[in-house]
C-alpha cells in the first residue's frame, strides 16, 4: 500500500518546481535529494525502508516529502504517479536511482538472481518513467535523469545481472532522448564511478585487491563522494543544461579511461 506523509501545502501557483528521487533515502539518491533541496526544489523521495525515509525527511527538511513504495510492485506505480501529480499539479524532474547489486560467480547466478535484479533496475524504471512522462506530455516540459554504472562500460567480474541492467539503462536513455527531446523532454544518464557509499563499501571493504585496482586506475586518486553525483544531476536537470540530451556522463574521478 502507497503511504505517502510529509507536507502537502506546495502551491503550484509558486511554479517551484517538483522532483521524484527513487531510492532517495540514503547513499547518491539521498545526496541528489540534498542538492536538490538546497536549491529550492521540492523533493519526494520514494523507496521501501520507512524508517530510513523519515530520518532523510528530518534532514532534508520541510521541502522533502516521503513516499514509502515498493517499486517493484509495479501495478503501483500508475497510482503512484496519478497521487503526486494530482496532489501537485505538475512533475518536473525524475531521477531513477533505486538499483540493487549482486556479487556472485556467474555460474552461480540464478534465474531468479537475474530476473530480481532486472526486475529492480530496469523494469520499474521504465514503468515509472512511462508513467511520468504521460504527465510531462501534457507540460510538454521535463527532464528524465536515470543512473547508470561503470559496470556498463567495461566488464567487471562477478556482477553479471547488475552490469546487464545498468547496460540496459544506457540504452533506455538514448532511445528516450531520441523520443521524447521532441515533446520538451529531455533524457541523461549518469554513470557513477566508485563513490564512497554503503553500497560500494560492502563491495571493496571485504575485496583489497579490488579496492587497490580500482584506486590504482583512478586519475584523481581517491573514491568519488556522493555529493559530486549530486552537483552533476542539479546540473542536467537544470536550464544551464538545456540543450544536452541522451548523454551518458561518467562521474568517475576518471576511471574509465584509467590505465
Amino acid at each position: 500500500m502507497l503511504q505517502a506523509t510529509g507536507n502537502n501545502q506546495l502551491s503550484v501557483m509558486k511554479k517551484q518546481p517538483l522532483a521524484i528521487i527513487t531510492g532517495g533515502g540514503s547513499g547518491i539518491g539521498l545526496a541528489i535529494a540534498t542538492t536538490f533541496v538546497a536549491n529550492d526544489i521540492k523533493t519526494i523521495i520514494i523507496g521501501r525502508d520507512e524508517k530510513k525515509l523519515r530520518a532523510s525527511q528530518k534532514k532534508l527538511g520541510k521541502l522533502c516529502e516521503i513516499i514509502v513504495c515498493d517499486l517493484t510492485q509495479l501495478h503501483q506505480i500508475p497510482s503512484l504517479i496519478q497521487q503526486i501529480y494530482s496532489t501537485h499539479g505538475h512533475i518536473d524532474i525524475l531521477v531513477n536511482n533505486a538499483g540493487i547489486n549482486l556479487k556472485k560467480d556467474f555460474a552461480d547466478v540464478t534465474d531468479d538472481d537475474f530476473a530480481n535484479i532486472m526486475l529492480t533496475n530496469v523494469q520499474s524504471v521504465f514503468t515509472i518513467s512511462r508513467e511520468t512522462v504521460k504527465k510531462m506530455l501534457l507540460k510538454k516540459k521535463g527532464v528524465i535523469l536515470n543512473i547508470s554504472s561503470m559496470a556498463s562500460q567495461y566488464g567487471i567480474p562477478k556482477v553479471i545481472a547488475y552490469s546487464a541492467s545498468k547496460g540496459a539503462i544506457e540504452a533506455m536513455t538514448r532511445a528516450m532522448a531520441v523520443e521524447l527531446s521532441p515533446f520538451g523532454i529531455r533524457i541523461n544518464c549518469i554513470a557513477p564511478g566508485f563513490i564512497a557509499t554503503d553500497m560500494s563499501a560492502k563491495a571493496l571493504e571485504n575485496d583489497p585487491e579490488r579496492k587497490n585496482k580500482v584506486l590504482s586506475r583512478t586519475p584523481i586518486g581517491h573514491l568519488g563522494e556522493p555529493e559530486d553525483i549530486g552537483t552533476t544531476a542539479l546540473f542536467l536537470a537544470s536550464e544551464a543544461a538545456k540543450y544536452i540530451t541522451g548523454i551518458i556522463l561518467p562521474v568517475d574521478g576518471g576511471n574509465s579511461i584509467g590505465f
